[in-house]
């Protein structure tokens, strides 16, 4: 993913068509001067809906489309003819989009599955020809049912990357070099925090030919939960994945005060987060010999950490053993 193609957020204006206005028109013929009414249904305005589509993995199509309007429906005619009804418009999104009201930020709904459609805004239904409304009594009515008006208003999009695996760690922690070594994914890799500022995705082979998605996750910061940095940013991502993967560099100055920072940035972000799958895992662990590591272990036997190097590959296997069981796990 490059950076200047990942948009993960858009505020649209969206209008429904309105509905076309009903006939009020009578049948005229040779002979027939004053034949009854004969006014057509106007037709329906278009919905605005959001489908699914698998393919995509940004909202940049619509970055710069600030405004949707669906098209009207057309109004009755006579000889009872039925206006024509305005086309729906379909907008395509990725995965995981996430539809909100853009004035009180009340979620409306969100798209998951690939094909999945729901109606944004509805279109206005169309009015009643004036041959509804003739009776026994009134048989020439001279008035007709107007359109039913549109929806709209401003909405945002928003995506959150769907993943079985979330990357989370601070800054320079060794995601990205991680996502390279076990996946084909090529994320801009440098000594230096936040190389990474949009979530990159890998996708990792398994055994039996089996695969998993990886998402690296831009590094958080302390402090991440009240925005500081990008923090909604790159917490919002992470809602969506089955399994948190927490990386901590072997050379920080405490694992374990890292290790509950980052617990307690998601907790305070979204509590739920903490009830998901997590696997712990030291990285950079090339820079360590056989007797240092075991060291470790017993120090942070409360956290159970698997020391691994995307450099070296070093349990990099059972890295992927383990998370696959996790994924297995958080479906059951």
């Amino acid at each position: 993913m490059q950076e200047s193609n990942f948009i993960d957020y858009v505020k649209i204006y969206f209008r429904s068509g309105k509905g076309g206005k009903g006939s009020a028109h009578f049948h005229r013929a040779k002979g027939l001067p004053k034949g009854g009414p004969d006014g057509g249904d106007g037709g329906k305005g278009a919905d605005i809906r959001l489908r699914g589509n698998s393919q995509l993995w940004t909202l940049l199509h619509l970055k710069y489309r600030k405004h949707v309007h669906g098209e009207d429906g057309d109004p009755g005619a006579s000889a009872l003819c039925t206006g024509a009804s305005g086309k729906n418009e379909v907008i395509e999104v990725p995965l995981g989009t996430v539809a909100k009201n853009a004035e009180t930020g009340e979620i409306l709904f969100e798209i998951t599955k690939d094909g999945e459609e729901k109606t944004l805004m509805r279109g206005g239904k169309g009015g009643l020809g004036n041959n509804h409304f003739k009776t026994s009594t009134k048989q020439a009515p001279t008035y007709a049912q107007p359109g039913e008006d549109c929806q709209e208003g401003w909405i945002v999009l928003e995506l959150k990357v769907l993943a079985d695996v979330g990357l989370v760690g601070f800054p320079n922690a060794g995601k990205s070099t991680l996502l390279a070594a076990i996946s084909a994914a090529k994320p801009e890799i440098a000594n230096y925090p936040f190389t990474t500022l949009v979530p990159n995705l890998g996708i990792v082979q398994y055994r039996d030919y089996r695969s998993f998605i990886m998402a690296d996750i831009p590094g958080i910061i302390e402090g991440a939960h009240e925005g500081k940095g990008l923090g909604h940013r790159f917490l919002k991502h992470i809602e969506r994945n089955a399994v948190l993967l927490f990386l901590i560099p072997a050379d920080s100055k405490d694992i374990k005060a890292e290790y509950k920072i980052l617990l307690n940035e998601l907790k305070k972000f979204n509590p739920e987060l903490l009830k998901k799958e997590r696997v712990v895992a030291i990285s950079k662990c090339d820079m360590l010999d056989d007797e240092l590591i075991s060291m470790m272990k017993k120090d942070l036997k409360s956290i159970k950490p698997l020391f691994i190097s995307g450099v070296s590959g070093l349990n990099l296997q059972p890295l992927k053993d383990l998370l696959w069981d996790k994924i297995e796990a958080s479906v059951d």
